[in-house]
């Protein structure tokens, strides 16, 4: 009767783990990417190379904003020493260089004031 027993608790644990993994995988689907985003209004593009939430829209991508202006960041970084320039330039210049490419009715923050492209 004891294996019986052990034989159920590992059996549930199994289906515990398969449920947490499937849960997972189905939360990370619907999670949004950052043309998604972009499409839908709930980010912009800024003129110094990062992402922001354009006013009045909701936060739901707040943590898309986050995760995207980490690694943006972390690659300004890398170019700016390459090329002996400051963070914030390498920012302006990706941005430049990227704005032409941006779909029409893309939210921009330039110089401070938002509007659509």
């Amino acid at each position: 009767m004891h294996m019986f027993k052990t034989y159920r608790l590992v059996t549930l644990a199994k289906t515990f783990v398969l449920f947490l993994m499937i849960f997972a995988a189905s939360a990370s689907a619907f999670a949004l990417d950052l043309e998604t985003a972009r499409a839908k209004g709930l980010i912009g593009e800024v003129d110094d190379g990062y992402i922001a939430i354009p006013p009045g829209k909701s936060t739901e991508a707040q943590k898309l904003v986050e995760t995207v202006n980490l690694e943006r960041r972390a690659v300004y970084a890398d170019i700016a020493k390459k090329n002996g320039i400051s963070l914030e330039v390498t920012g302006q210049r990706t941005f430049e260089k990227r704005y032409p490419a941006f779909p029409a009715g893309t939210w921009v923050k330039i110089k401070g004031a938002w509007s659509q492209k």
